[in-house]
């Protein structure tokens, strides 16, 4: 079996180590002896999404930002069709806002969104920093999810758009709503960065799940030794939370 990975404006949005989130899905493929390709998506490339399982994207400072929010606009029919296709797309921090309808800048300039997700996103005068301990429900099992997170935009769901998790310690989507990122169907976006995937082992087989549902109606990931990711990942939900629930 392969799965194929499109690494959307790897030069433009990698900020925090996202990239490792890459290496992550990819290592986790190949150690269950699932090949595994990665292609490298970037401004003017006119590749047919619908090709790939799963689309990632991470974050980036705002120049980076609004060159991509242009190009992004180009490949938007092709997104929406990749995702009627059932093609996962996990974004990060600068690219989750891009999802959204819109990004309005702390100077109050707006930046046009794809709307693949019912949110927007308002530009803040204060950054949200720090680790953050989330609450998540996949497949009906109610795991932790921990990462960092570092941003100025708040961000606000609309009613369609379910959030991926509730605040146990952070600021989530806005530092107000106790909201962290948004998921729906097989769009996921998120404040996390950290590589996130690597302190979350779980969250990382879900996105694989999904992804491989392409593939084939009835995936199954053999269990790998998580041993070292979860005791990091139980190492900052002690520390941030004094939650110890995976």
């Amino acid at each position: 079996m392969k799965l194929k990975i499109g690494y959307l404006y790897p030069d433009l949005l990698e900020v925090y180590s996202d990239r490792g989130n890459v290496t992550v899905l990819q290592k986790r493929s190949e150690w269950r002896g699932i090949e595994c390709q990665v292609d490298r998506i970037t401004i003017g490339d006119q590749r047919d999404l619908s090709d790939y399982d799963l689309l990632f994207s991470g974050g980036g400072e705002d120049r980076e930002q609004l060159l991509v929010a242009e190009d992004l606009l180009r490949k938007r029919e092709s997104l929406f069709q990749a995702v009627a296709s059932g093609t996962v797309v996990f974004t990060i921090c600068g690219s989750y806002q891009l999802l959204g309808h819109y990004f309005e800048t702390i100077g109050g300039k707006k930046i046009e969104g794809v709307g693949l997700l019912d949110l927007y996103t308002i530009g803040g005068s204060k950054r949200l920093v720090g680790n953050s301990v989330c609450e998540t429900e996949l497949v009906g099992k109610v795991h932790t999810l921990v990462g960092y997170e570092n941003h100025s935009g708040r961000t606000y769901l609309g009613d369609s758009t379910p959030a991926l998790a509730s605040v146990v310690a952070g600021q989530g989507n806005n530092g107000g709503d106790g909201k962290e990122g948004a998921a729906k169907g097989s769009v996921f976006g998120t404040y996390l960065h950290g590589p996130i995937l690597s302190k979350n082992p779980f969250f990382a087989d879900h996105l694989l799940q999904l992804a491989l549902a392409r593939r084939t109606d009835k995936p199954v990931l053999p269990l790998l030794d998580d041993t070292w990711e979860m005791a990091a990942h139980t190492h900052i939900v002690q520390q941030y939370s004094g939650v110890s629930r995976r």
